[in-house]
C-alpha cells in the first residue's frame, strides 16, 4: 500500500498532464489503485483522475463504500468465478474475463460489458484465452463483449511488447471489437501507437 504522503494531488495532476502529451484524448487512462489506500482516493480525483481500476473484489467494494461517486470503476485483476456476483454489478467494465467458470457465473449475474483477456504470447500458467480459442469463447459469453485485454510478458524494453499489442489489435479487428485494454506504466506509449483505447497506469501517475 502506498504511503499517504506519496499521493499528492498536484503531483498526480502534473503526471497526468505529462502523460496526456503522449496519449490522445480519445484513449482512456485507467488509474490502477490496487496499492492505493481508500483514504488516498480523493487526492486522485483532485488530481484529475476520472477512471480507476481495482484488482481485488473485496478491495473494490470497500473503496466504493467510501468513494463510489468520485470515479468510474473498472475491474482489472484476475477474476475468480465466486467473486463475479460482487464485481459485475459494481463496475463499468470487467477487463479480465478468461475462464468458462466466469462465463457460467455471468449467466446468473450479468455484467454491463466485459473484455476478454487474451494470452497473446502463449505464456504457460498465465491467465487468458488462447487466440485460437477466442472466436468460440466470445460466442459463449452471455454478456456483451466490448473488446480485448492483454498483459504481455514483463520486459524493461517497451518495444518488446509491440508485437503482442499489434496482435491483440488484429484479433479485435477480426472480431469487430472496439475496446483494447493494453499498456501499463512501462509500455503505455507503445500500446497507444498500436491502437490501445484504454491504458492501465499505476506508479507513473503517483511517483
Amino acid at each position: 500500500m502506498l504511503d499517504s504522503s506519496m499521493i499528492d494531488a498536484a503531483r498526480v495532476r502534473s503526471n497526468l498532464e505529462r502523460i496526456r502529451e503522449r496519449v490522445p484524448p480519445e484513449v482512456e487512462i485507467c488509474a490502477a489503485v490496487k496499492y492505493v489506500a481508500a483514504g488516498d482516493l480523493p487526492a486522485l480525483a483532485e488530481g484529475g483522475i476520472e477512471l480507476v481500476g481495482e484488482n481485488r473484489a473485496q478491495a473494490l467494494l470497500e473503496k466504493q463504500e467510501r468513494h463510489r461517486d468520485l470515479f468510474t470503476w473498472d475491474f482489472i485483476g484476475a477474476l475468480q468465478s465466486r467473486k463475479v456476483k460482487d464485481v459485475a454489478p459494481n463496475v463499468r467494465l470487467i477487463h479480465s474475463v478468461a475462464s468458462d467458470s466466469v462465463l457460467r457465473r455471468l449467466e446468473a449475474t450479468p455484467a454491463p460489458e466485459v473484455l476478454i483477456q487474451v494470452n497473446v504470447a502463449g505464456e504457460e500458467g498465465k491467465e487468458g484465452v488462447a487466440p485460437a480459442d477466442l472466436t468460440d469463447f466470445i460466442a459463449r459469453c452471455p454478456v456483451p463483449v466490448g473488446g480485448l485485454m492483454t498483459m504481455p510478458p514483463f520486459t524493461e524494453d517497451p518495444e518488446a511488447s509491440r508485437p503482442h499489442f499489434a496482435r491483440l489489435a488484429e484479433l479485435a479487428a477480426e472480431h469487430g471489437l472496439e475496446r483494447l485494454s493494453m499498456g501499463t506504466s512501462q509500455d503505455y506509449a507503445v500500446a497507444v501507437e498500436e491502437g490501445a483505447t484504454i491504458v492501465r497506469l499505476g506508479s507513473i501517475l503517483y511517483a
